[in-house]
């Protein structure tokens, strides 16, 4: 499987992250919508998969559930979708590279933050409720169970499971980035994805779909998922923006090493000689 190097990798999400910023708005909400829809489906598979396994089985079923949720960004990834965890890594990196504005950067954020939120609610609402997957026996249980989970965590401890998290699932997008390949792009989503899961930190855009299904289920309310949304979005945001876009943006191409000079011009290089 071909793959490339970090410095380039660095090049190839400054890129991808002042597309995102310049896309229309007709675009990224449509693009939003999925991404909050696929990671939904994602969790739903994770509830369904989960839910009903014998006790004993211990944290294996957490694993179990684990492996199937990164469907969700692998979808986003390959089949296209605007994920806010994702971009707040992407447009983060482009925007210290002063590709993007810091208001183009506040812009796709919130675009992408409420269409990612129409999404969730659509699975949680159409999928959830209507077609009652989770609003019955263990999967009922299992739904309120997660939510539960999630906003009995303070606010700090909200805050820093989702740094965890979008630590973990900005540097699943950066390595996808890394990856000439659909299979390649599928293995490094899968395990930072998979860990962030089994680890139990806290997605943004997951937590749109686990609690709202709760809350349709009657458990919970609106002002107990705002009160969930606010750290875990700041959470997210530090750490996608700051653990894997500043980072590697210091790291690679804040200081330009001669490595990083000579790499790029053979890249350019072969770019002239395709286009011959």
């Amino acid at each position: 499987m071909a793959f490339h190097s970090p410095q380039r990798i660095a090049q190839l999400a400054v890129e991808a992250g002042t597309r995102k910023a310049t896309l229309p708005l007709g675009s990224m909400l449509i693009l939003g919508f999925l991404a909050g829809a696929f990671i939904s489906l994602g969790y739903l598979l994770d509830i369904r998969v989960v839910a009903d396994l014998p006790e004993e089985w211990g944290t294996f079923g957490t694993f179990l559930g684990a492996a199937v949720f990164p469907v969700g960004l692998i979808l986003i990834i390959i089949a296209g979708g605007e994920l806010l965890t994702g971009n707040m890594m992407a447009v983060s990196i482009a925007c210290l590279s002063r590709q993007v504005t810091i208001r183009q950067l506040l812009i796709n954020w919130f675009w992408i933050t409420i269409s990612n939120f129409i999404g969730a609610l659509f699975v949680a609402y159409c999928f959830g409720h209507v077609a009652g997957l989770i609003e019955a026996g263990p999967y009922l249980t299992k739904t309120v169970a997660i939510a539960q989970a999630k906003l009995g965590e303070d606010f700090w401890e909200s805050l820093f499971s989702a740094i965890g998290c979008n630590w973990l699932v900005g540097l699943a997008v950066w390595l996808a980035y890394g990856a000439e390949d659909i299979g390649g792009k599928i293995l490094a989503i899968l395990f930072p994805i998979m860990g962030f899961v089994a680890i139990g930190f806290q997605h943004v855009v997951a937590n749109m779909f686990v609690i709202p299904a709760a809350i349709f289920a009657g458990h919970f309310s609106w002002a107990d998922y705002i009160s969930n949304f606010i750290p875990v979005f700041i959470g997210n945001a530090i750490g996608g923006s700051m653990f894997v876009a500043m980072a590697y943006w210091i790291a690679y191409l804040g200081y330009t090493t001669p490595a990083a000079s000579s790499e790029n011009k053979l890249h350019q290089m072969k770019n002239r000689k395709i286009r011959r």
